[in-house]
Order: C-alpha cells, then sequence, then structure tokens
C-alpha cells in the first residue's frame, strides 16, 4: 500500500458498495477508499443510488491519504471539467461583482448617511 498512490492522483476504480453517505471504491484488491456523497457530483445530490451503483467502473481522484488508518478520501466531481469550468467561470464572476458588492455597498453607507442628513 505505501507510496503506491498520492494525493492527486487520477486512478480508475470499481464501485464496491454504496452506501447513503458515499460510495466505497476499489483501487486495487488491497486498496478501497470512500467517495463522499458530496464528492459524488457538483450540486447537491439527494439520492446517490441515482448516481452510482455498485460494480460501476468509475475514474476517482484521490483527494487525501490518512496512511495511518488506511483510509482514502476519493472525488469524482473534481474530475468533471465542466464543472471545473464552471467553478472557475463563477469565481471570476465574483470577482466582478466584488466591485460591485458589499464592500462597496459597506464603504458607500457613510457617504448615504452624510446624504441623507
Amino acid at each position: 500500500m505505501a507510496n503506491e498512490f498520492q494525493a492527486g492522483d487520477t486512478v480508475d476504480g470499481v464501485v464496491t458498495g454504496v452506501q447513503p453517505y458515499g460510495a466505497f471504491i476499489a483501487l486495487t484488491d488491497e486498496i478501497q477508499g470512500l467517495v463522499h456523497i458530496s464528492e459524488i457530483k457538483n450540486g447537491y445530490v439527494k439520492d446517490i443510488h441515482e448516481h452510482i451503483k455498485e460494480g460501476d467502473k468509475v475514474k476517482v481522484k484521490i483527494l487525501e491519504i490518512d496512511q495511518d488508518n488506511n483510509k482514502y478520501a476519493l472525488s469524482i466531481r473534481a474530475l468533471d471539467e465542466n464543472a471545473a469550468e464552471s467553478r472557475t467561470e463563477d469565481k471570476n464572476i465574483n470577482e466582478k461583482e466584488g466591485e460591485h458588492g458589499f464592500n462597496t455597498l459597506k464603504d458607500k453607507l457613510q457617504e448615504w448617511i452624510k446624504q441623507s442628513e
């Protein structure tokens, strides 16, 4: 197990079990990890069984490895290119909104108070 995989690696796996909180993915015969329900796809997942089932072959990204407890935190959504582009666009939009959003409102408040007097 040691050093076979590293955080950030993209690997193929097979779903070995599905629970309401996530899916267990076999990376090798000896190594299994968990894709938490929040890492299945972007957005809200009400029923994980609508997105993944036992026996599915999936590509996952290793988010974190706890060597001491032999636990692998995995993600499917991290590999969704459309979602990554969407997150980048959202970030750019949010940065632009910051120019005219709450920070500006806070700065303008004093000005508006003076104008109202």
